[in-house]
């Protein structure tokens, strides 16, 4: 039996074991800092294994050298035993990956697949998880994804293989991902028993051309089973088939009589793109679906490690800090699905629209295909006028409250759904003209003891986009409308002079019934609502139906 080896030991000494727990493209990790300074990131399959998957339990050089066996493949993959950790190691699969190098794919491939690319490695796991956890007829059998090591060790460019261009392309299609192109990326997989359908057949077909029709059949199965499951490989091989042999050497089939094969290698593993197109229905069906249900649809006590419950001004938020960027992000309700959705690299580098002459206002269609409107917040700055020089600017979480607080009396605003506080720091010196808010919130703490609103950072508000409401939206696959506030709507014709005069008026006395003032209420602030044949929706008083859209300068009378 094994014994413990001093390498384990020495591992579990030397490593922290404080993880942080992160989300990278829909997978949960905890991520560690190994004793060389590297990074570990551990799946659900892999955190049970920590002692076993410690770096310097497996790929310290001596014992890697000595326990590694190099498998099929073009790319650099070995099978790895363990060290012991309680009189038992365990078999490993590790591939450096290739992203951000030139795929290798035969003429007819390449041409079929030009702009093929390799997976990253975080990318890799996410496809390969899902994949797995896709319940349909057919379940595609592979290892499990248990960690990534990325060695502190930086190479050379040279040494890596990669080009910056494949490289910032992949950066580009997953800004929430750190690659950093002069480091190695290890994906570790559990080890399947068995062997190669090529293997098997090689010992149990003598006849090559019966051996050949099997791994063609073989070959056909696994592409197809795939496929139901919305997938494709796109060097697909007969080498990432791996069968289990009778002790006569026939292949083993299934109860029901089908071959029954696992498949590896999924550097090059896509969605097709039908599936891919179903995916994103789902993702945005899911997010107004949370987003009507997101008061009451989850108990706080059930919030994960890495995200916290907050009421600020009366308002539930679900918040935490956004790996990517090493900023906070706090999403309205108490659902702690919807945080994903506002992660900033779901949103932040998307096409925008500037839709606002006098600010820092953008429109943009997000990676889950939502349609957001963001703005940069000018709290800390002081308005040129002068009943408001003494005021300032809302804080991003006062408009929030204010805006809720106003639906709640019966005044129709547009949705808060988000607040970013940016990772990087500001130079508050330059705009910071009036520190009121930044007082006023100086108690109102995070679970770090930090405040909430802090002068050396930028902060960013999310709204929902106004086509319709979320459960109507819920619904609907496509937007059915859109806002288009009242200035624009009188430049074209939409609406008259009087029409936009009386909207104004009505919307100031609305809001002073309510209890509110907005001091500096322009036709810009003020959206309609305007179907796709371009004509306007209108309240049950026969009027244009209106929302509110700007709280920076609110206030309550």
């Amino acid at each position: 039996m094994a014994r413990d080896t001093d390498v384990a030991r020495i591992a579990r000494e030397n490593t922290a074991a404080t993880a942080t727990p992160l989300t990278i493209l829909g997978i949960d990790y905890l991520h560690y800092k190994t004793a060389d300074n590297g990074d570990l990131y551990l799946t659900r399959w892999g955190q049970p294994l920590y002692d076993h998957l410690i770096p310097q339990n497996w790929f310290s050089p001596e014992w890697f050298e000595q326990n590694r066996e190099k498998l099929q493949g073009t790319s650099t993959v070995y099978k790895v035993k363990t060290g012991a950790v309680n009189n038992r190691s365990i078999d490993i699969v590790v591939k450096w990956c290739r992203v951000g190098e030139q795929v290798p794919l035969d003429t007819l491939t390449l041409n079929k697949f030009i702009n093929a690319e390799f997976n990253s490695p975080y990318e890799e796991f996410s496809l390969v998880t899902e994949m797995r956890t896709n319940r349909t007829e057919k379940i595609i059998r592979t290892h499990k994804p248990l960690g990534i090591f990325v060695p502190a060790e930086k190479l050379q460019l040279w040494q890596t293989g990669r080009t910056h261009s494949r490289m910032n392309q992949k950066k580009a299609k997953f800004r929430d991902v750190e690659l950093d192109i002069y480091r190695q990326y290890i994906l570790i997989y559990e080890w399947i028993k068995g062997i190669t359908v090529v293997e098997a057949l090689e010992k149990s077909v003598a006849d090559e051309n019966e051996r050949k029709r099997s791994i063609a059949d073989y070959m056909s199965a696994a592409i197809e089973d795939l496929r139901a499951t919305g997938f494709r490989v796109l060097d697909m091989k007969p080498v990432h088939i791996i069968v289990r042999t009778a002790q006569d050497g026939s292949l083993l089939r299934r109860k029901d009589g089908s071959r029954l094969y696992a498949v590896v290698d999924f550097e090059l593993l896509e969605r097709t793109e039908d599936y891919g197109q179903v995916i994103t229905r789902r993702r945005r069906a899911e997010y107004f679906k949370r987003q009507k249900d997101k008061h009451f649809s989850v108990n706080i006590k059930d919030m994960p490690p890495h995200l916290h419950h907050m009421n600020i001004f009366g308002v539930d938020y679900v918040y935490g800090c956004t790996e990517s960027t090493q900023g906070v992000v706090w999403v309205v309700g108490k659902d702690p699905n919807l945080f994903d959705f506002f992660l900033p690299e779901r949103w932040r580098r998307t096409n925008r629209v500037k839709i606002s002459e006098a600010s820092e206002t953008y429109y943009t269609k997000t990676k889950d295909n939502i349609h957001l409107v963001w703005k940069v917040s000018k709290v800390g700055e002081i308005p040129a006028l002068g009943s408001m020089e003494l005021k300032g600017y809302n804080s991003p979480f006062e408009e929030f409250a204010y805006a809720i607080e106003l639906s709640h009396r019966g005044v129709n605003t547009i949705y808060p759904r988000a607040i970013y506080m940016t990772g990087n720091r500001s130079h508050e010196a330059i705009y910071i003209n009036d520190t009121t808010r930044y007082e006023n919130h100086q108690k109102i703490l995070m679970a770090d003891g930090t405040p909430i609103l802090k002068a050396d950072h930028n902060y960013i508000t999310i709204w929902g986009y106004w086509y319709g409401p979320d459960d109507v939206n819920y619904l609907r696959d496509e937007e059915f409308g859109k806002g288009m506030n009242v200035r624009d709507a009188f430049h074209r014709g939409l609406i008259n002079e009087y029409m936009y005069n009386r909207l104004m008026e009505q919307k100031r006395e609305k809001l002073k019934r309510a209890g509110f003032e907005d001091l500096k209420m322009k036709g810009e602030h003020l959206l309609l609502s305007v179907t796709n044949d371009n004509s306007l929706i209108m309240d049950k008083n026969g009027l244009p139906e209106v929302r509110i859209s700007n709280f920076e300068c609110m206030r309550r009378l």
